[in-house]
């Protein structure tokens, strides 16, 4: 049984604790309302400049932005540092939503960079200011994004928008398995496979995206 000073020690750090996360979420709420139109691009941290997937994400990075949109990444190495170098040089806000690591320094290019100490929080800005969730190839935190994401639209705690999937040889596998296992066991509707597109080319993701407006509304921020 623990000692009762270190119960005791805990129950007061407790509402310092929730003074820091609601300063992340001021702080975070502060900023990106200013950013609009934005969209998200997200991956793995482990891309490397020359890599296919950072090649790729410069090229999307670039599409948005030319057109007028900041982009907001996790603030990271690999393709989050691709798409907040191509932002910057573009000359739209380029932001850095980075967590603390002990293995990851947040990249140089961002902007506007903003620390997180709690995913949670984090996880809330990376979709509360997007008109889009652009996926690439990436590890855990990509495939918990990409299913919080997916979540969250299909319960209705947010609004929809697109989330389109990077790079089919990547998702297809995921994808066969969610029709086979989830669809087939009736764990979710097939109609929640529609929640997501995949593509596989940078004018692809764009074509997406303007398809996605065109049929459900116009983009915010963005004139007629």
């Amino acid at each position: 049984m623990p000692p009762v000073y270190e119960i005791n020690e805990l129950t007061k750090e407790e509402p310092w604790r929730m003074f820091r996360i609601m300063g992340e979420f001021v702080e975070g709420f502060d900023h990106l309302s200013q950013i609009q139109p934005a969209v998200t691009i997200y991956g793995s941290s482990r891309a490397k400049p020359g890599d296919r997937i950072y090649s790729l994400t410069e090229e999307i990075a670039q599409g948005f932005a030319q057109r007028g949109f900041s982009i907001i990444t996790g603030g990271g190495p690999g393709v989050m540092e691709a798409a907040n170098k191509v932002a910057r040089e573009v000359g739209v806000p380029s932001v850095g939503l980075h967590i603390e690591l002990p293995d990851q320094t947040p990249n140089p290019y961002a902007t506007l960079p903003i620390h997180f100490h709690y995913f949670f929080v984090r996880k809330v800005m990376l979709v509360k200011y997007a008109s889009a969730f652009i996926l690439l190839p990436g590890g855990w935190g990509t495939l918990d994004e990409t299913f919080e994401t997916l979540t969250l639209i299909q319960t209705g705690k947010i609004r929809p928008f697109p989330v389109i999937l990077v790079g089919s040889e990547y998702w297809q596998g995921l994808v066969k398995w969610m029709k086979e296992t989830l669809v087939g066991n009736n764990f979710i509707s097939a109609n929640d496979l529609g929640l997501f597109s995949i593509t596989d080319e940078p004018e692809q993701v764009l074509a997406t995206f303007d398809a996605w407006y065109k049929r459900y509304g116009r983009v915010p921020g963005l004139g007629d």
